[in-house]
């Protein structure tokens, strides 16, 4: 009953906290250690590739002043949640598997990391001592009928070496990880002008994936504390002519150029003692951007302003195109004596023309009732004579019901009108009247 209490307790808290990206506790063999981690630097190092990140922990033990070296000797495990890298060449320790299996867990993966020396005063080129049977690691994942399988989690049981309480060396474990960088979504047109973006999380202390949170529990009289002495996380990103950083969290976290390694910038963010067990993280969201996006604040704007022009005068053609075959093509439904008719110059109607009496009606009388927009046409063989023309055109549309209002045209009634009115000292001696009629299919002949 105890043990299910622990366990539902476990459970209510993993689902209570979102999830963090990797983190790593070390632990004891024996219980109190009396010893304390520090420095500790946590490194991982980002290409423009973006695939399996390299992460090396380099560590050193604080020994107090009261203890021998001889009462702290004991293997340290480093807890990592999250799957390793490796060639697959090492096989699986045994005595890890059993380890996770004892404790419900199943083991998924199992090899070896490789394990440095680092000599801070030895000669260039022999610093880093390599130790040949390097840290056995073991990846499980925790099994649940209602929950499904857990995201991995990684025990790498660390050797005890002489020279880790050598205040001359460092220890370091390399290893590879997958699955850190995280991408962040976005619009087609970021990915396109801006490029993709992507966020990669470190952090410490963080125990509560359900993959490694039963360890802790049962452990945690075990947890190695952090030393008073400097202690770093750090994410390395290479080719920084390319990079583009965009946040990074906590806000005392900073960027610096590497200085060791060219073209390479550096975020890192100091951890705080005092917090214990409080996670602790580093948090980065980059991109790398090709040489085409780089000049993107130039580009764009030379491509809206060619795309003002070319584009202007396109759709201006397209434009005048579709107007003119699409126009007056559709229209609302109207009774045959409601149709619009719409006419162009003058034309004369029959009321009109009978007010004009061969004989009486003058030259002036003409222009007030059938306006000043003629045509005149006078010979110098006869002066006191001359024609007056009038000209115009009458277009009636005829019009098919699609649906409700809705209507299409089918075709257009077209009429042309020309009147002759002669005139012979100022009096008009003839009236002439020319009406020819056509019916259009297409509405160029008939709109004006």
């Amino acid at each position: 009953m105890r043990r299910f209490r622990l366990a539902l307790t476990g459970v209510l808290l993993l689902a209570a906290v979102p999830a963090v990206a990797h983190a790593q506790v070390f632990l004891a063999s024996k219980p109190h250690p009396g010893f304390e981690i520090g420095p500790l630097f946590v490194r991982a190092t980002v290409t423009p590739e973006l695939g399996v990140v390299p992460i090396d922990v380099t560590w050193s033990v604080s020994v107090p002043a009261n203890r021998t070296v001889g009462d702290l000797e004991q293997d340290v495990t480093l807890l990592w949640p999250g799957g390793l890298v490796h060639d697959g060449k090492a096989p699986r320790d045994p005595a890890l598997a059993k380890y996770a299996s004892d404790h419900g867990f199943k083991v998924v993966d199992g090899g070896r990391v490789d394990m440095f020396a680092i000599d801070q005063f030895g000669p260039p080129g022999h610093r880093r001592q390599p130790i040949a049977a390097g840290a056995a690691f073991v990846t499980f994942v925790r099994e649940s009928e209602t929950l499904g399988p857990s995201a991995p989690g990684t025990l790498i049981r660390i050797p005890w070496d002489h020279r880790v309480v050598n205040r001359a060396f460092l220890m370091r474990i390399s290893m590879k990880v997958k699955d850190i960088i995280k991408p962040k979504s976005g619009t087609w047109i970021e990915h396109t002008l801006w490029g993709n973006r992507y966020r990669i999380t470190l952090s410490f202390g963080e125990v509560r994936q359900r993959a490694i949170f039963p360890l802790y529990l049962e452990n945690r009289d075990r947890v190695i504390r952090l030393s008073e002495d400097p202690a770093q996380m750090m994410v390395d990103f290479a080719e920084n002519e390319r990079l583009k950083i965009d946040e990074m969290a906590p806000g005392s976290a900073r960027r610096v150029p590497s200085e060791t390694r060219k073209k390479t910038d550096t975020v890192s963010v100091f951890l705080d003692r005092s917090e214990g067990l409080t996670p602790q993280t580093l948090a980065v969201q980059f991109g790398y951007f090709s040489g085409l996006q780089s000049w993107a604040p130039v580009l764009i704007p030379l491509a809206i302003f060619a795309a003002g022009n070319v584009g202007g005068v396109l759709l201006r053609t397209l434009a005048e195109r579709l107007s003119k075959r699409w126009a007056g093509r559709v229209g609302f439904w109207r009774r045959r004596e409601e149709e619009v008719t719409r006419e162009t110059g003058v034309v004369l109607d029959r009321e009109t023309l009978a007010r004009i009496i061969p004989g009486t009606t003058t030259y002036q009388q003409v222009l007030d009732l059938c306006g000043r927009t003629v045509e005149e046409r006078q010979t110098l063989n006869e002066p006191e004579r001359r024609t007056l023309i009038y000209r115009g055109k009458r277009i009636v549309p005829g019009r098919r019901r699609v649906a409700g209002l809705l209507a299409t045209v089918t075709h257009w009634d077209v009429e042309d009108h020309e009147t002759e009115i002669i005139v012979e000292r100022d009096i008009v001696r003839d009236v002439k009247a020319h009406v020819r009629r056509a019916r259009l299919l297409e509405p160029a002949g008939a709109v004006p």
